[in-house]
């Protein structure tokens, strides 16, 4: 058995861990506090929220050496207890953590083998390092050829570059209706740094164009797909999702980072533009920049996006995992004990 932690900001590590778990043939459990969504076919196991209202954050970085444990939290307390009691009675294989430095440390600390889903951007810190210094893997959902510069030499080795990946990996595009002039602008879950006078804007100075409008102030669809397909550029955060779904459909893209934190988006960004995929903006254009960059973007195309997402990156991960837990059981893991009269809430 894995255990699988799921950060519950945005939507892009439940997204990464449903396929990955779609392919893997080591039975996963979840570890979040968000909902068990419709598909997810293995156990979840719902945690406390630990940074919910009521409650005073006190230290939450312990000195500077995490990122999140303040002190006395009831929430923190129940999650790590849940999580200490279900690798107690289920001594997993192994656990992969997407994202937190706290449970990547705490599962190690219990003797469990950690995976982390490495991250772009300025990964230096006292909890970064420490997570990155003990996890026995990085997976790294980028490709080898376009690697994060700066990494100390240790990270690069036990690192598994398996490119980008997504939902829609392998799925048909839709036949095009006809050609026309159609931006979507894709902002996702995990909030966005502009605000509907921007879009007005852009919107009035890029007349033979017609702006479509996901997350933020435009509505919200729980499959995109079709509208990516279709679009003739997409405008969009750097968010490491965002950028996979953007590739899975070859989609010509105007990449817009946000400030997030350690500078992932931006990293991000930076990696995109080495690789010449997509036309990037450090920030939020002028509306007299809108129709040269619309332009640029569609006359520079998609096709490169190969490069940055393979089509297979889900296996790739899954895959791996399948071969570190087994390598791991032979060595002793994965022999689950039970105690009497104590469960842990699977649902």
């Amino acid at each position: 058995m894995i255990g699988y932690y799921i950060h519950h900001q945005g939507r892009g590590h439940l997204h990464r861990a449903l396929c990955i778990a779609r392919h893997a043939k080591t039975p996963i459990t979840a570890l979040s506090c968000l909902p068990r969504p419709a598909d997810w076919s293995g156990a979840w196991v719902r945690l406390a929220q630990d940074n919910g209202p009521g409650t005073t954050a006190a230290d939450p970085a312990a000195h500077g050496r995490l990122h999140w444990a303040p002190r006395h939290h009831p929430g923190l307390r129940t999650r790590m207890a849940d999580i200490a009691q279900w690798i107690r009675l289920f001594t997993p294989a192994l656990l992969i953590s997407d994202v937190s430095v706290e449970v990547a440390t705490f599962a190690r600390l219990m003797g469990i083998p950690v995976v982390v889903a490495a991250m772009r951007g300025e990964r230096d810190d006292p909890g970064h390092r420490l997570a990155y210094d003990l996890a026995d893997t990085l997976l790294a959902p980028w490709p080898e050829t376009i690697p994060e510069p700066g990494w100390p030499d240790a990270w690069y080795a036990k690192t598994a570059h398996t490119g980008a990946f997504s939902r829609y990996d392998g799925r048909k595009h839709p036949e095009r209706a006809v050609a026309g002039r159609e931006v979507l602008l894709m902002l996702g879950a995990g909030g966005a740094d502009m605000d509907e006078t921007k879009l007005r804007e852009a919107a009035q100075a890029t007349p033979g164009w017609r702006w479509t409008v996901l997350g933020g102030p435009g509505g919200w669809t729980e499959d995109p797909w079709p509208l990516l397909c279709r679009s003739d550029v997409v405008v969009t955060h750097a968010g490491q999702n965002a950028i996979a779904e953007c590739a899975a459909a070859h989609a010509p893209a105007v990449v817009i980072p946000q400030d997030r934190p350690h500078g992932e988006q931006h990293a991000t960004a930076r990696a995109l533009t080495a690789a010449s995929l997509a036309t990037v903006c450090d920030t939020w254009p002028t509306p007299q920049e809108w129709p040269a960059l619309l332009e640029w973007a569609r006359h520079m195309g998609g096709e490169r996006w190969s490069q940055w997402a393979p089509g297979d990156g889900a296996v790739r991960a899954a895959r791996l995992i399948d071969s570190l837990a087994t390598h791991h059981m032979q060595r002793g893991g994965s022999h689950p004990l039970l105690w009497e009269g104590v469960s842990c809430a699977q649902q």
